[in-house]
């Protein structure tokens, strides 16, 4: 076993085992307080779950925003900075929010937390992408999906037992877990938009075709919107991540609030999802590799639907862990193969703006679900929250099912011999 982990560490570069020790750093601290966030606002502020919840929906908002901004920024000067303002500026927010006592104040600080998370994401993306060759892509994004998860399986089941004793524990180590990873970043990591740049001029073909466009006023953001299939792939993932996405926002205050699950119970829930991700993630990686990125994804959507619904039907402790355990499965099929799909179809030059309109899709989402959740919840019954969820969800697996279609006919056609 020893002798397999040196292997893989010798496989890829030492940066990107930093980025993966970050990433435990900050996902462990930032995990012990946001899967119960909304159970904390709430008992603030006693507020209908329809309004506290609209908070995830401005935070999410704003990061749709900043997914424009972030794309145009890693492009521009570099990864490392918008990385590192990132990591800061949530550290400094996590800490302020334990102090917020008014709808206001909470409100500002979403804003702050929305405006910097796509800053990290759309970096650390590009980063990853420029220092590790295209045929390690899929491995070296499901390593870092792994590390992430295993941070996830003890932040929560830590946060849920700090929250029941001190929400401000839980709050400390939010900040201090994104305050250290920013400051590894800062003092050991290395630019790489040069590795970019380097890559872009390789490409002679492609880089005639972006002198052309450029000239033509087709570069940057516009050319991306004209790629009608992955615009099409981006509102598609938007739509289906609207059902998990759901889960994981409002399920907590749900269990509670209906069924009383105390968050120290709760904490297991998200904690098994860790759990799953970090032992099952490679194997399934290996699986979904071997298959076309639109089918696997419509598969992972269709499982992420059938696992949201399925809430409807729990009552307590097991069922709503049963229900985890289903729309894991749905992650694990979907996460890195669409990341790498997107990785691989952009150009070296406007590989940060692709990665900025894929987690544009995202925060459009996170942006929705809980203005739908909240919406369902408030004016039909609690329990609709999922039905909701569920034909979302299969909405979004059909689409991208047909969408894979439409682009195999397309191929088809222009690999037919000229008559």
């Amino acid at each position: 076993m020893i002798a397999k982990l040196k292997l893989l560490y010798r496989q890829y570069p030492s940066q990107y085992w930093l980025m993966i020790a970050g990433i435990v750093i900050s996902t462990a601290g930032g995990s012990m307080i946001w899967p119960f966030l909304l159970i904390y606002v709430s008992g603030k502020l006693d507020m209908p779950l329809s309004v506290v919840a609209a908070l995830i929906s401005i935070n999410a908002g704003t990061g749709l925003f900043a997914s424009f901004l972030a794309g145009a920024l890693t492009d521009r000067i570099g990864r490392k900075a918008v990385m590192v303002f990132s990591l800061m500026a949530n550290g400094a927010a996590y800490f302020f929010l334990m102090r917020a006592e008014t709808y206001p104040q909470f409100m500002l600080l979403m804003i702050l937390v929305g405006l910097s998370n796509p800053l990290y994401q759309v970096g650390a993306d590009a980063m990853l992408a420029d220092i590790i060759p295209s045929h390690q892509r899929t491995d070296a994004y499901a390593i870092n999906r792994i590390a992430h998860n295993a941070a996830f399986g003890l932040g929560p089941a830590v946060g849920g037992f700090l929250a029941a004793t001190s929400y401000n524990l839980a709050f400390y180590g939010a900040a201090a877990g994104f305050i250290l990873h920013g400051l590894l970043m800062l003092f050991l990591a290395r630019e790489t938009l040069h590795n970019a740049q380097r890559e872009n001029q390789a490409q002679d073909a492609e880089q005639a075709r972006a002198s052309h466009e450029a000239e033509s006023g087709q570069d940057g953001y516009l050319r991306i919107f004209k790629d009608k299939a992955y615009m099409a792939f981006v509102l598609l993932m938007a739509i289906g991540l609207i059902a998990p996405t759901m889960l994981w926002i409002l399920m907590p205050v749900y269990a509670k609030t209906n069924f009383g699950l105390s968050e120290a119970l709760y904490g297991w829930i998200p904690t098994t999802n860790a759990v799953m991700c970090v032992f099952i993630q490679y194997s399934v990686t290996q699986v979904t590799r071997k298959h076309k990125t639109l089918p696997v994804t419509a598969t992972g959507m269709l499982i992420y639907a059938l696992g949201v619904g399925s809430v409807a039907l729990m009552t307590g402790f097991w069922g709503f862990w049963l229900s985890m355990v289903i729309i894991t499965f749905g992650e694990l099929t979907i996460v890195p193969t669409a990341s790498k799909y997107v990785a691989d179809i952009a150009p070296a030059r406007l590989r940060g703006r692709y990665m900025s309109i894929y987690w544009f899709g995202w925060g459009l989402a996170r942006t929705l679900s809980p203005l739908i959740g909240g919406f369902l919840n408030d004016n039909i019954s609690p329990r609709a929250i999922w039905i909701g969820g569920l034909l979302i969800g299969l909405t979004s697996a059909l689409g991208l099912i047909v969408l894979h279609n439409i682009s195999q006919a397309r191929a088809a056609l222009r690999a037919r011999p000229q008559t």
